[in-house]
């Protein structure tokens, strides 16, 4: 029913973000008064699609738009479009500021929020989920304030059914977040009223991200916590949760330096020391079955779905983007994942790692895959001097680490460890 138009479905969400404006303006930040930007990025001019695609304009002038979901039928179908809210820290997309409204306003551009078009772009329903707040001031319903919230799907594609988002209240790496803050919940796509689905997910500098479903399953992708591995200053300035593996692992004897005498092993709270210390799996989660750097699924149609996480595919950084082959596809049934690579940053800064697309599947005895993750760095290990740290504004200690390899965090790797499909060169993705 829906082949002739899935094509479509793909260009909306290729220019969603791209305004329609024929000549440049000059937009401005209220909260930054003064840092206004040259605004014209034309018309998608300059996307690159395959043969057969063209790009046009569906709807412009949206706030970090990071989703976009469709219900309906070739002729007639709405389209949802999450509005990311905060993110990335700075002082100019501060959401609680009085400027934009405090972080309950419904105008608020750095909150997150869900906006519904028509086949033609005009806007039927929105902003939804918004944030709310109790007669204290204490937030009890929409999208989590403090985002970002990073994706929206239907469970049963253009046919509907339940609204699935993902969320959280971290807003990456600031200072003061809330821990295991990430959440999957459902949106009432009429009302935008939000409803807990599952809670206690890790967050950090990536929450849980994109979803889809397959054969009674939601998967999802779960960042990791950290840069590499290692809390460093640049989580929080250290209060940021450590990361939490999906299997047993054995640290090796490194300990990573963020100055001042601050030592920390990998897969541990910043300034903790443990060399050679056995991890157990889900260590310091909410839940079995809990971890990050992963993809995790759940039963969509049960009365405790936190109660059925499993890991499906693990040892990856930040395993953003999640598709499933079509069934027209050579690997029909395989999940393709894409990987951003690590940054020069934290207390084990890494230079030129590239981004990687992956395939992950499942182990035949139930157990997850193994990409390699945070020790192999696409098809090279850490300590290769391509990865070695130049220096930079973000790393802990630069005394420390520069022109020296990349030490690995893990003694061994918990199980053989199953190559990308391909890589991307270092710092080509939109997001960290």
């Amino acid at each position: 029913m829906f082949p002739s138009w899935l094509p479509v479905a793909v260009l909306f969400a290729l220019v969603l973000t791209l305004p329609t404006l024929a000549t440049a303006q000059t937009r401005g930040n209220p909260i930054c008064a003064g840092e206004d930007v040259f605004f014209n990025p034309g018309n998608g001019e300059n996307i690159v699609v395959p043969s057969g695609f063209e790009v046009s304009v569906f709807k412009s002038g949206l706030n970090f738009p990071t989703a976009v979901a469709f219900r309906g039928d070739r002729h007639r179908f709405e389209v949802f479009v999450l509005e990311s809210g905060h993110g990335l820290p700075s002082r100019c997309n501060d959401e609680t500021s009085s400027v934009v409204g405090g972080e309950f306003s419904a105008t608020n551009p750095f909150t997150p929020d869900i906006l519904v078009f028509d086949e033609s772009g005009n806007r039927i329903r929105g902003p939804l989920a918004k944030p709310t707040p109790d007669s204290k001031g204490v937030q009890t319903g929409g999208l989590q304030a403090h985002g970002p919230a990073i994706d929206i799907a239907f469970e049963n594609g253009f046919e509907g059914g339940r609204l699935f988002a993902t969320d959280s209240n971290q807003a990456i790496r600031a200072v003061g977040a809330q821990n295991n803050s990430s959440r999957i919940v459902t949106v009432n796509p009429q009302t935008g009223q939000v409803t807990p689905f599952i809670t206690g997910l890790p967050t950090g500098d990536h929450p849980a991200e994109q979803i889809t479903f397959k054969d009674g399953w939601i998967y999802w992708s779960q960042g990791s916590t950290t840069n590499s591995s290692v809390v460093g200053r640049d989580n929080g300035g250290g209060a940021n949760q450590q990361d939490i593996p999906c299997q047993d692992i054995t640290l090796s004897t490194n300990l990573f330096d963020s100055g001042g005498g601050v030592m920390t092993s990998g897969y541990s709270p910043f300034n903790t020391r443990r060399p050679g210390a056995m991890v157990r799996a889900f260590e310091s989660a909410t839940g079995r079955g809990i971890c990050d750097g992963a993809i995790l699924r759940a039963k969509v149609n049960v009365k405790d779905p936190k109660s059925t996480i499993e890991p499906f595919s693990w040892g990856y950084r930040n395993p953003y983007g999640i598709r499933f082959a079509p069934d027209n596809h050579a690997l029909k049934g395989g999940l393709f994942v894409t990987e951003n690579g690590e940054d020069e940053r934290g207390a084990r800064p890494t230079n030129n790692s590239p981004d990687r697309l992956h395939l992950a599947q499942q182990n035949p005895d139930g157990s997850p895959d193994y990409h390699g993750w945070p020790d192999r760095f696409g098809f090279l290990d850490s300590t290769q001097a391509v990865f070695n740290p130049v220096g930079g504004p973000g790393d802990d200690n630069q005394a420390a680490v520069v022109g020296r390899p990349v030490q690995p965090v893990l003694a061994f790797p918990p199980q053989p460890i199953t190559a990308p499909l391909a890589l991307e060169p270092a710092d080509v993705a939109i997001v960290g």
